[in-house]
């Protein structure tokens, strides 16, 4: 059974020799840039070959909230052929330098009609990614401020990119977007944690020191 996921990687690796023989150019991207800006409409495809981005959405008051993160071996955004008002709002931004391979709509809707096995993958890739959204409206929006961080702790140490273990590269900037909430809450809500020997905190890094008492404090659909 799939669990929720923050960390998108390694769910197309298996049809990087297909996607190299068809229709693409490579692209690269610096730390910083932008791969699409807000106002953007999703018309290019991307299978990230490496490198990290973030997607997230803007609002007025400055504020962001992050959505995904999305390494090597998978593609963003998913495919699909109907415009959405709501992805204009949106921004995914390089992480680190990103090298990717680009498909235009065109080309991927000739893949996804020639290879069942890719346009199986590409559906229940959507139905994980909905699944995401539908944990943070049926169970995270319910959860006490401390619930929701153990949560996404625990689901981050699970789909963390290989060989990071229980280290989770991130700010506490960056879990208060994704979590909605502010930092000072977070900021207390890890030191709690902290204070029970349950994790450790170092500038832009956490680590999970006791990861039976961290999921213990979190939801059934979690763990």
């Amino acid at each position: 059974m799939l669990m929720p996921r923050y960390y998108f990687a390694g769910d197309f690796s298996s049809f990087y020799d297909y996607f190299l023989s068809q229709p693409h150019s490579e692209r690269q991207f610096r730390k910083g840039e932008y791969l699409w800006k807000p106002g953007q409409p999703y018309d290019r495809i991307h299978y990230f070959l490496s490198g990290a981005a973030v997607n997230f959405a803007g609002h007025e008051s400055g504020r962001r909230r992050i959505i995904s993160f999305h390494g090597p071996g998978t593609l963003f955004p998913g495919y699909h052929t109907t415009d959405f008002k709501i992805e204009l709002s949106l921004a995914t931004e390089a992480l680190s330098e990103v090298r990717v391979l680009e498909f235009t709509v065109p080309q991927f809707q000739r893949m996804f009609r020639l290879n069942p096995a890719l346009a199986d993958r590409v559906v229940n890739w959507y139905a994980m990614y909905v699944n995401r959204f539908l944990f943070e409206t049926v169970h995270q929006e319910f959860n006490s401020s401390q619930v929701k961080l153990c949560n996404l702790l625990c689901l981050l140490t699970a789909h963390q990119p290989a060989n990071s273990g229980p280290v989770i590269e991130m700010t506490q900037e960056d879990i208060a977007d994704i979590l909605g909430m502010s930092r000072v809450q977070v900021t207390r809500e890890l030191t709690a944690l902290r204070n029970r020997d349950i994790l450790s905190t170092t500038r832009g890094r956490l680590t999970v020191v006791d990861l039976p008492a961290l999921e213990a404090l979190c939801t059934d659909e979690t763990v």
